[in-house]
């Protein structure tokens, strides 16, 4: 049996305001009260475990050039707070076992959804199941997700006692991209679910759709709707029946549901 999570997740820390997949981004999600945070770990070139969620540096740093030819030692070098805001400067781009200890500093669960790498989406998430086993002991505070099925197959058979989900949106490939373009769920999704020991499924909110919510919830598995930064969002998602949010400024979406659990 999965633990229940909170309606409201923090969205790669708290992205409204403090820099995404930051240290800051999960104490500020802390200071408002949310209870567990979503964040991206992927790998740098010598196999760091570090958060991060675009495949290049470009947007959220000073340097350039794909994060998987970067080393440790190159990221640390690197500046990843004032492109969000001058008070920002100066931070840096985090470990996954510095954002642990954050964590369990401020008693947060956590939504961790492994970036693969190109064609090592075994490997990434052999790493950073490796390193988040030696660091993470709260089977009640976690929940690994991903695009990449492999990935989640890898989570399973390393850490089959946490509880994983599948993200569904433009970023799928292959077939279950072609369902997401016409607004569907992929056709094979519960035997992929079943089979992956899925709990739960994070859909992004532009696509989902009551009869979605309906089906994904009679298999007896959760809901999750990704990005909501909007009250009027919020509460027709809430009306469909979608389980919980992942939101940038959950302080917002909060008083936007009518009830939060």
């Amino acid at each position: 049996m999965s633990p229940k999570l909170p309606k409201i997740i923090g969205h790669r820390g708290c992205a409204a305001y403090a820099p995404e997949n930051t240290l800051e981004g999960l104490h500020t999600a802390a200071d408002m009260g949310i209870e567990w945070v979503e964040f991206d770990v992927t790998l740098t070139k010598d196999q760091i475990p570090v958060l991060f969620h675009d495949d290049t540096l470009e947007r959220t740093t000073n340097g350039s050039g794909p994060i998987a030819e970067a080393t440790y030692e190159d990221i640390r070098q690197l500046e990843a707070g004032s492109w969000f805001g001058d008070s920002f400067a100066g931070i840096k781009i985090p470990t996954l076992e510095e954002a642990i200890d954050v964590l369990i500093e401020r008693e947060l669960g956590l939504i961790l959804e492994i970036k693969q790498t190109p064609d090592s989406e075994k490997e990434t998430a052999e790493v950073i199941l490796d390193q988040l086993s030696r660091t993470w002991d709260d089977h009640e505070r976690i929940r690994i997700t991903s695009y990449s099925h492999l990935s989640l197959e890898t989570a399973l058979d390393m850490a089959a006692d946490w509880p994983r989900g599948v993200v569904i949106g433009y970023h799928c490939t292959g077939k279950w991209l072609e369902a997401v373009e016409k607004g569907e769920l992929p056709e094979d999704w519960e035997a992929v679910a079943d089979y992956l020991q899925l709990s739960s499924l994070s859909i992004d909110s532009n696509l989902c759709t009551p009869e979605q919510v309906v089906e994904i919830k009679e298999t007896g598995r959760t809901v999750m709707a990704y990005t909501i930064n909007d009250s009027d969002q919020a509460r027709v998602l809430q009306g469909m029946g979608v389980d919980s949010f992942f939101s940038d400024a959950p302080d917002v979406v909060k008083d936007g549901l009518l009830t939060v659990h």
